[in-house]
Order: C-alpha cells, then structure tokens, then sequence
C-alpha cells in the first residue's frame, strides 16, 4: 500500500509539475495585435556641419568612403532629442544615444544601436534599440532588445517612418515603438 501511495504522488507531483510548465510557457506568447505598451515618439537629428555646434545633436565620426554615392563607410554618433510631436522645440521625453553607420554601396541604408534613456516623471529607464534601417522604404522595423527601469527586459518592435529630411543637416523620423514582452 505504501508503495502505492509513493508511485501515485510521484505521479501526481510529475503532472503538477508539467502543467505548470505548459502554462507558464503559454502566458509568455503575445498578440502581435495588442502590444502590452505602445508609444508614439518623433526623433530628431541634427548633423554638426562645422558652423551649428550650439545646437548639432550628432556628429560624423568615420567620413564615407570614395567606394559609392551612398555615403558607404561614414558613421555618426547622436544624443538626440525625443519629443511626443513633431516639433523640435517641443518637451525632451527621452534622449536616443548611440550611432548608426551607412552599410550599403547601392542605396542608402544604415544600421542602428542606440539607446532610449528616459528621465521623465512618466517613464524612467531605457529602452535598447538596434537593427537595419532601408532609409529609402517607407516604413522599416528595428528591434527592441532590452531595457531598464519602467521597461525591464522589454522587447519588441519600433517602426521607423522618415518625416521630414533637409540634407545635410536635420531629419525627422516618427518611432512607433510597440512592446510585447513587459514586465
């Protein structure tokens, strides 16, 4: 009899133990339809061009190569402002920092890393960003990766559209950023 109750409990413990696993692997899937956070918010760089230093939020570190016209090889560094609208004197929310670089001898298209950092009374933490950037498609995704703060371990999608671009020195670009992993 003892044995009995010894291989029944074995068991019972065994199935416990694999429908907890089944259900937490089903609370971590997501519905790419309804992101657990989503936000709308607008980039802005301006290029130092050797006269703006007062008001310039990146500056070329690497100059483009002579190997196209797409300004191949040439790599900037940014602190730019993250505003809710479209306007750049509008209120920072966030400061994106990182880099991108041209990676593309045929068109023009560049390559993120860079890092949301908020310091807001509605968000605190940053939100990690990197992926390719097809500048001249429409719309074009980037991969959250990480975060801190309001925005632990996030992860999802940010979807780049360019809005406004007066070469060489500003462009605007509107960042749907959408999380589906919060916690």
């Amino acid at each position: 009899m003892r044995k009995l109750i010894v291989k029944l409990s074995f068991h019972f413990l065994f199935f416990f133990v694999l429908s907890q696993c089944v259900l937490a692997a089903k609370g971590n899937s997501f519905n790419q339809d309804q992101p657990c956070k989503r936000m709308v918010l607008y980039y802005h760089d301006i290029l130092f061009n050797g006269t703006n230093m007062a008001n310039a939020t990146s500056s070329q570190a690497a100059k483009a190569s002579n190997m196209s016209n797409h300004n191949f090889g040439s790599m900037v560094i940014f602190d730019d402002p993250m505003t809710k609208d479209n306007h750049l004197l509008s209120p920072t929310v966030a400061r994106a920092q990182g880099f991108y670089f041209f990676d593309m001898k045929n068109t023009f298209g560049a390559w993120f890393a860079y890092t949301l950092v908020f310091n807001s009374s509605e968000h605190k933490g940053t939100l990690n960003i990197m992926g390719a950037d097809p500048i001249t498609v429409k719309t074009r995704d980037l991969s959250v990766v990480g975060g801190t703060g309001d925005f632990f371990l996030a992860r999802g999608i940010v979807t780049l559209q360019t809005e406004t671009i007066q070469v060489p020195d500003y462009f605007r670009l509107k960042m749907d950023i959408k999380l589906y992993e919060c916690h």
